[in-house]
């Protein structure tokens, strides 16, 4: 017979995140279904390393992680099958009331948004023009977008993709004069409105007059709630945002919406269309719906609580080394994209002998793997909000171990 002690030893080798079933101990007979295997770590199995995000929503660190209620939508979708088209227009008209919009679409990332939106722009919806794409010359679509060079960014890809040249401005008289028969568009890219000398309203005002669509990325654009609202009440035609950030959806999902006419015709050029610039732009049913359940999870949200947890958290990551000599500390919440509180640490490393880049390879290399931003020569910064509960005392920890072994 098997003793208490094995018993109890048996019982220890479980994955910790396992429960017991109360029919654990009842014996199965031959008709029985089999014992449900312990969960596959992958990630263990291919030796891929997993780390504390106190970085952010890097794409690079593959954004967010997803939501209960997202996850239950991806899984509970995936048993069935549905019409692509029906579940995007059913999808879409829940978002569009949920966002108070025109219309919404589901696509996969905020990049393919700017792309399909773009597209649009160029086809209107004419089938057979949304099979021309990316090859403009002779088809009698329009050829140039317009962007402030103080907007310049290399998710301007996005744009090009669609055969387009970017048209470079720097002031209101030159967007006036930059705007002809050609024009397509005018691309806006949120986080930067205060680094380019025309800001939302004027660009507005200068499009509007003229009848350009008006695009505005806002990838990185939530918190805080409201600006999901906020653009296009502004007026901008169509608004751009991840879903694998600050809504904690898929990463490879996003929204475009807005004015439904362009809408229509960005989801013309998408998947399952299969001769069109988006084909490759797939996002599966269960991203679908999985990024409607993030919008309704996300609306529904404490906004307070959450603020309140980051806030706390990164209070007590800062606690744990302000007092080195030679440390400034400084708590930040950036006005646009990423708008979290965000620690920033600088020192002097004569006091305080490491870099910033060598700080972030120590965090890095250590167990558990943490990631922070920032570097360079004395600088890095730390966020919360990608923590779970209980971690920012790792962070902390961790920092604190680190520099006090490097205090001349």
């Amino acid at each position: 017979m098997t003793s208490r002690r094995n018993l109890i030893k048996s019982l220890s080798l479980l994955p910790l995140a396992g429960v017991l079933k109360p029919d654990f101990f009842v014996k199965k007979n031959a008709a029985s279904e089999p014992t449900k295997a312990a969960k596959r770590d992958y990630f263990k199995e291919l030796g891929v390393r997993t780390f504390i995000n106190a970085a952010g929503t890097y794409t690079f660190m593959t954004g967010s992680l997803m939501r209960e209620e997202v996850k239950d939508a991806y899984m509970a979708t995936s048993y069935d099958f549905v019409n692509y088209h029906e579940l995007q227009d059913k999808v879409g008209a829940r978002l569009a009331e949920l966002l108070k919009c025109e219309a919404a679409t589901v696509t996969s990332g905020a990049a393919a948004a700017i792309t399909l939106g773009t597209a649009g722009t160029l086809t209107g919806l004419d089938a057979e023009k949304a099979g021309m794409l990316p090859h403009l010359e002779g088809t009698g679509m329009k050829t140039e977008v317009i962007m402030q060079r103080k907007h310049a960014i290399e998710y301007a890809q996005a744009i090009e993709n669609c055969g387009v040249k970017v048209v470079y401005v720097d002031t209101a008289k030159e967007l006036e004069k930059a705007i002809n028969k050609n024009t397509a568009m005018y691309y806006f890219v949120n986080f930067l409105n205060y680094e380019g000398e025309i800001q939302w309203q004027e660009v507005l005002d200068i499009c509007q007059k003229n009848g350009v669509p008006t695009m505005i990325d806002c990838a990185a654009d939530v918190p805080p709630v409201e600006n999901l609202f906020r653009f296009q009440q502004m007026g901008f035609d169509m608004v751009c945002f991840s879903g694998g950030k600050g809504l904690r959806g898929p990463q490879s999902a996003g929204i475009l919406m807005g004015k439904k006419k362009y809408i229509d015709a960005a989801r013309l050029n998408a998947p399952p269309f299969g001769d069109t610039i988006g084909r490759g732009m797939k996002v599966n049913k269960e991203e679908i719906v999985g990024m409607l359940a993030a919008v309704e999870d996300f609306l529904s949200r404490d906004h307070e609580a959450d603020w309140n947890l980051w806030e706390g958290q990164i209070n007590l990551v800062q606690n744990a080394v302000k007092d080195f000599e030679g440390m400034t500390t400084e708590i930040k919440v950036p006005e646009l994209a990423n708008v979290v509180p965000t620690l920033h640490l600088n020192w002097d490393t004569s006091k305080i002998k490491i870099s910033g880049d060598q700080l972030k390879e120590a965090m890095r290399n250590g167990h558990p793997s943490i990631e922070i931003a920032g570097g360079g020569k004395n600088t890095v910064s730390i966020t919360t909000w990608m923590l779970k509960p209980g971690q920012e005392r790792v962070v902390a920890s961790r920092l604190n171990e680190i520099l006090t072994q490097k205090i001349t």
